[in-house]
């Protein structure tokens, strides 16, 4: 009598984890699709980083080449007495 008992308790339990955990594992094909989205986009992320980080320095450096031209300029100018 008391094996059918405890074999009852264990029997009602597993059932209840199993609807327990039936919906974590409907949901894990759209959370493993979330993931791979995810990594996706921090690739992305980081790859504009990359290009920003590069125009910036582009950036810079355009930015000294016109101050070397318009001392330059400035130089011809005053050589010339404008």
């Amino acid at each position: 009598m008391v094996t059918w008992s405890v074999l009852g308790v264990v029997l009602f339990a597993l059932i209840v984890l199993a609807l327990a955990v039936r919906p974590v594992l409907a949901r894990l094909p759209r959370l493993r699709r979330a993931a791979l989205a995810l990594q996706r986009r921090a690739t992305e992320a980081e790859s504009l980083r990359s290009a920003a980080e590069e125009l910036q320095a582009r950036a810079e450096s355009l930015q000294e080449r016109a101050g070397v031209a318009q001392e330059r300029i400035a130089l011809i100018k005053a050589s010339r007495g404008k």
